[in-house]
């Protein structure tokens, strides 16, 4: 479980979420400059690859870690959740990491996150749908 919490809140952030943040948030709202385009692509490259795994995982067992949710199922979602409203995943050719987000979703822990909203940068149509 460790090594996983490691692999979202290290990893992933430092593949996808902190470029993305300072891309399209830092970069629009601080410093009035135009995102990187070639840094955009490569934070979603990379955010592909993760969920590849996610989907290994998720095709041999109900939860990232084994048979019941942990830290590991809340770092990947919460990392996930930032990527995906700045509109850094893709899901297609992710069914398993969809379906696993989508439970995540549809908790009512969940739920206030998905509805907390910036003015200035909007979310992605399915951002706050269950079934997207």
């Amino acid at each position: 479980i460790r090594r996983l919490v490691a692999l979202f809140d290290e990893v992933f952030y430092a593949d996808v979420t902190a470029p993305l943040l300072s891309e399209r948030m830092k970069k629009r709202l601080i410093l009035r400059q135009s995102p990187d385009s070639r840094m955009l692509r490569e934070a979603m490259r990379l955010a592909h690859e993760h969920l590849y795994y996610i989907d290994f995982l998720i095709d041999n067992r109900p939860w990232l870690a084994g048979a019941q949710m942990s830290l590991a199922d809340l770092a990947a979602a919460a990392q996930i959740s930032v990527a995906d409203y700045l509109g850094g995943i893709d899901w297609s050719n992710h069914e398993q990491a969809r379906g696993w987000y989508s439970v995540f979703k549809s908790r009512p822990s969940f739920r206030p996150l998905l509805s907390e909203k910036m003015e200035i940068i909007a979310a992605p149509p399915h951002y706050d749908k269950v079934d997207f």
